[in-house]
């Protein structure tokens, strides 16, 4: 079994508490609103490639979701979401299936983003939208998850932020342009509390949480 994999089999209900937790219960509902209105308008159904234990495809009303870990899809399908075990490297579903595949923070996860980028172009029809939702390497946020990584945490040691510039190349080479963006999370990182604040369109350098949508070229 990959390595990442296993981590969540074995973390899964840890991961999905932080959720709950000080930090993750002001900042979900923030990423949410990111996300909500680039999915918006694209045709159903709608896909989460990387949907773990289903809590942005609930709250998104994302029909299917894919992960390879088992247990976090377990939790998924308590929240009524239909899910398939699988990787985003191959996905077991026709070309031009779905109209939206989300992507949230799972690029930094897999081995060959490029190669998962590549299969939610295969999947999204040609009038579809790709909305992912990024920490960057280069954000407070992404320093300050690097710094947690350093010092062991489980989660963020097996991760590898994308810069701004990475993700860009790779979305050119698949064959997808970005046609807006949305961010939130400009507040100091923390591990203890986050206080709510607005979501802002565009690309801002100092967000922590940036959500792009993308379309194909």
């Amino acid at each position: 079994m990959d390595e990442i994999v296993q981590l969540f089999e074995e973390l899964a209900e840890r991961y999905d508490a932080w959720y709950d937790g000080p930090v993750g219960r002001i900042a979900f509902p923030l990423e949410v609103a990111v996300l909500q209105p680039l999915l918006m308008g694209s045709p159903k159904p709608w896909i989460e490639i990387g949907v773990g234990s289903g809590r942005f495809a609930k709250e998104l009303q994302v029909d299917i979701g894919v992960d390879p870990a088992l247990k976090p899809l377990l939790l998924a399908r308590q929240r009524n979401i239909a899910v398939v075990q699988a990787v985003g490297e191959n996905l077991p579903f026709r070309d031009a299936s779905f109209g939206a595949v989300l992507i949230v923070v799972t690029l930094c996860f897999v081995s060959d983003p490029v190669c998962v980028l590549r299969e939610a172009r295969r999947v999204l029809r040609d009038d579809g939208s790709l909305v992912l939702g990024m920490i960057f390497a280069d954000s407070p946020w992404g320093e300050f998850y690097k710094r947690k990584a350093s010092e062991g945490h489980p989660f963020y040691r097996s991760a590898h932020f994308l810069s701004r510039t990475d993700l860009k190349q790779m979305l050119d080479f698949v064959g997808f342009r970005v046609v807006a963006a949305r961010s939130t999370l400009r507040q100091p990182p923390s591990d203890f509390s986050l206080h709510p604040e607005p979501v802002l369109d565009g690309d801002l350098p100092d967000a922590g949480f940036v959500g792009w949508k993308a379309v194909p070229q």
